[in-house]
Formats: structure tokens, C-alpha cells, sequence
């Protein structure tokens, strides 16, 4: 019989169903395949400060807050600005012996008869006052070296003293001014040139406005490490970390922050072993998230911080399928805890009523994430996983006074420094870095000593120059 013959007809019809079938089941893994990276790339695209770890300054110009209304959130019907029974905010008159200048007014002639009347003082006159700024010129004080004729005929010159006359021409407040300007309210040393050309009429050249801030840097170094010791020695510090450009090389920023002193230091990497130096003595709780840099503080004396975990349950909850459940089943959970954690807070909970209450809501928020990570989801059970892995870190506030469940602390004392980075994008040297991380530690540490940023520095910078003992930064260590 030929292979074309009757037989063979069976065998050619199944070879087709087989191929189709095989052709199907490609294009179905092909649909699956394009599907899922469809839906990856599409969770990208909704990436913002609300559900990721991307600060706000990357969001669009349509994100909540810059023109448009949080998803979700109703317009109130009430105008702009502070609304009625508001307690307004007004100017306090400064005491007397603050003031400057007087400027006495008298009425010329009486209301009633039109008789003129004396110029006779009023204990209880109706005050005004105008606060201005007066002219300010610089203060320059010249060191002379004279020579003195002798009867024998010999001039002597006065020996030069170093003890007296300053081996730079910028004495101690214009240092600190400078170093206050470039360091702290971070100006470019052009706009800062400008600005005491304009202001005080001085001229100061780039390179000497760099030589300024080596010498504000130097007096600064004892108040810094009196910083860290501070934070070392908190019961409570939180830890945050960012970018941080040297000629164009990429670093690592950090700060430690506690109630009483905030610490920046730029290293060279953000891997455990460099990171672990920061910290020096590990001591109390810290506040950070759930890096793996982390690791080497034990679990039980961390805080997570709960900011990042609504930013996550957010990203779960914006995707499609089971993902979509659970993410807003964690975020139910997480509304809860914040709802408790505020009324404790504004003092209608009890810690140990915030604890009963909370115990709960602990359980079924862990059994939601062991549901979630039995579920297999792609970029969703591994998360879950790694944030149960967590849980000593993430009930420490319920129970130990001091901790937030947030990181917001570390995150504000970053922010400064992050938009620092933005304007002049980065250092240039290593001693540039050394002056940003000290003038910024001791001018964040000195507002929460409740002390004035400049008079420090100038203290500081004016013990340097004398060789004096510089002044305490903080009322708990050692000098």
C-alpha cells in the first residue's frame, strides 16, 4: 500500500492535532509569560513616594500634593488657610529694654477746648514698633609691628608673636558666618561671596572661602565626636541612609539620630562590615527598616519602621488578583495600628490598655502574612516572608517608652542633607565631606540643646584660634 493510502490519513490528522496542541500550549506559556511582565512593568509605572521606598521629590507633577487630590480624599467645601474659631497668630511687642529708639508722639491741643496742651510722659501709651535693619560694616582690627630707633643708632622691629597676631585674616565670627552659610543653610561659596559683598561689603576670593571652611571643619571635629558619643549612649536612636556624590563617585550617607543629637557620617559603601563602624558601642533600640545592613543589631532591640510597611501594603494593594486581597487586608490591619498607637499618644490609651489592644491585631496581621507567603505569589510571598522574619522588630513601641513606630525622625534629619546633595551634587574631596557631616552634626545637635547654631560655631572656631578649651555640645559628655 503507498503512504498515502488510507491508513496513513489517521496517523497525519493526529500528527496536526499534536502540533496544534503543542502550538497552543507555547502560545498560552508565551500569554502568561508577556501577562506577568505586563503586570510587573505596569507596578513600576505606579511607583511613587505613597507605595515605595522613592522619596517625594520623584513623584510626577500629578501626585497628591502637587495640584491634585489624594486618591480617595473628598474637597471639604472650606477655603484656603486657617478657618473660623482658628486661634490666630500674632506679634508679641518686645520688652523696653529691647528697644533701640524712641520716638515720642504728643497731641498738639486738647480734643475738648482746643487749649494746647504740655508734652506730659503716659505710663500706659499706646505702642508701636518697627523692626528694621541697621547698616553693618566690618570690624577690622590691624596688628603693627614697629621698628624703634635706639640713641646708639640701631632700629629694632617688634619679633613677631604668634601668640598675638592670627595666622589667618578671618577671625572667628566671620568663620563661623561662613560656615553657616555654606555648611548649614548650604549656599554655593559664589552665592556666598555675593552675599558678604552685598550684605557687609567684604571681598573674599573661592579658595579662601575653601580655607575657611577647613578651619571651621578642624574646630568643629571635638563637638562632632561629642555627638556620636551622645547617640551611642541614647536609649533610643533611629538610622537612616542615602546617596552621596564625591567628584562624581558614588558614596553612602548616614545619619543616627537620637532625642538629643543627630550624627552624619559619609563612607565609602553601605555593606555591613563599613556600616557596623558607625555605630560604635550597640547600645538601646534602633529605629530603621528592614535593610539587611541591619543584621548585626539583635532583633529583639529593633524598631521597623511601620512607614515603610504601608508603602509596601499599598504597592500590593494597587495590583490585580490575590495580591490586590491581601494588600488591602494588611492595610486594614495597619489602619488599626496607627489608629491605637494615636490614641495612646493623645492619652486616651494606657500603655498597657495600647498593649491588650493591640495583642489582636498582632496575631491576625502575622497570620495574613503566613497566608500570604503560603500563597505563592510572585514579588509578594517573598516580601511577606522577609517582614515575618521581623516580627521581634515590629511590636518593640507597644511595649518600650521612647520608640516610634515610624522612622520619620531619621528620614527629617536626612532631608536637609538630601536636598544639600541635590543643589551642589555632592563633594569634591574628602576634607569637603568632613565639613559637611561636622558643621551639619553640630548645627542639628545644638537646636536640640536648645543652643543658638552660630554663637556655637563661633565659640568653637574662637577656641580653636587661642588654643582654649572648646565648649560642650551636649550636657552629657565628657569634654
Amino acid at each position: 500500500m503507498s503512504a498515502d493510502g488510507p491508513d496513513d490519513q489517521p496517523r497525519d490528522a493526529a500528527s496536526e492535532l499534536a502540533a496544534r496542541d503543542a502550538r497552543i500550549a507555547e502560545l498560552e506559556a508565551t500569554v502568561a509569560t508577556l501577562k506577568a511582565l505586563v503586570e510587573e512593568l505596569s507596578e513600576k509605572l505606579r511607583r511613587n513616594s505613597s507605595n515605595s521606598h522613592m522619596p517625594p521629590s520623584s513623584d510626577g507633577p500629578g501626585a497628591a500634593g502637587r495640584g491634585q487630590r489624594p486618591r480617595g480624599k473628598l474637597p471639604s467645601g472650606r477655603k484656603r488657610g486657617g478657618q473660623g474659631g482658628h486661634r490666630g497668630s500674632h506679634r508679641v511687642l518686645l520688652p523696653i529694654e529691647s528697644v533701640d529708639a524712641f520716638i515720642e508722639l504728643y497731641p498738639a491741643a486738647c480734643e475738648g477746648c482746643g487749649a494746647l496742651l504740655p508734652e506730659t510722659p503716659d505710663v500706659d501709651a499706646k505702642r508701636y514698633q518697627l523692626l528694621d535693619l541697621l547698616g553693618y560694616k566690618p570690624h577690622v582690627t590691624e596688628f603693627r609691628r614697629h621698628e624703634v630707633a635706639c640713641r646708639c643708632g640701631h632700629r629694632t622691629c617688634a619679633a613677631y608673636d604668634a601668640t598675638r597676631i592670627p595666622s589667618s585674616p578671618f577671625g572667628a565670627r566671620l568663620v563661623a558666618v561662613v560656615a553657616l552659610l555654606t555648611g548649614v543653610y548650604h549656599l554655593s561659596r559664589r552665592a556666598t561671596q555675593r552675599l558678604l559683598h552685598e550684605l557687609f561689603g567684604i571681598e573674599i576670593s573661592l579658595g579662601a572661602l575653601s580655607r575657611i571652611e577647613a578651619r571651621a571643619s578642624a574646630a568643629l571635629k571635638d563637638a562632632a565626636g561629642e555627638a556620636q558619643r551622645e547617640v551611642e549612649a541614647a536609649d533610643v536612636k533611629h538610622t537612616d541612609a542615602t546617596s552621596w556624590l564625591r567628584a562624581g563617585i558614588v558614596m553612602s550617607l548616614w545619619t543616627i539620630a537620637s532625642a538629643m543629637a543627630t550624627v552624619y557620617r559619609i563612607i565609602e559603601n553601605g555593606r555591613r562590615d563599613t556600616v557596623r563602624k558607625l555605630y560604635g558601642v550597640l547600645r538601646g533600640i534602633l529605629v530603621s527598616d528592614r535593610a539587611t545592613v541591619f543584621d548585626f543589631w539583635e532583633m529583639a532591640f529593633r524598631q521597623v519602621c511601620w512607614a515603610h510597611l504601608v508603602r509596601k501594603f499599598v504597592s500590593f494593594s494597587e495590583r490585580d488578583g490575590p495580591a490586590r486581597a491581601f494588600g488591602r487586608e494588611l492595610l486594614e490591619c495597619t489602619a488599626l495600628v496607627f489608629e491605637y498607637w494615636h490614641g495612646f499618644k493623645d492619652g486616651q490609651l494606657t500603655r498597657d490598655e495600647l498593649a491588650t489592644w493591640m495583642r489582636p491585631l498582632q496575631r491576625r496581621l502575622e497570620l495574613v502574612l503566613e497566608r500570604a507567603v503560603a500563597a505563592d505569589i510572585s514579588r509578594l510571598s517573598g516580601s511577606c516572608a522577609d517582614i515575618l522574619a521581623h516580627r521581634d522588630a515590629l511590636w518593640t513601641f507597644v511595649t518600650c517608652d521612647g520608640v516610634e513606630p515610624t522612622n520619620n525622625h531619621a528620614e527629617r534629619e536626612l532631608r536637609a542633607f538630601v536636598l544639600w546633595r541635590r543643589r551642589s551634587f555632592g563633594s569634591q574631596s574628602e576634607r569637603g565631606e568632613r565639613f559637611a557631616e561636622r558643621v551639619m552634626t553640630v548645627a542639628h545637635t545644638a537646636r536640640k540643646q536648645g543652643k543658638n547654631v552660630l554663637d556655637f560655631i563661633v565659640a568653637c572656631c574662637s577656641a580653636s584660634m587661642h588654643g582654649t578649651t572648646p565648649p560642650m555640645l551636649t550636657g552629657s559628655a565628657a569634654n
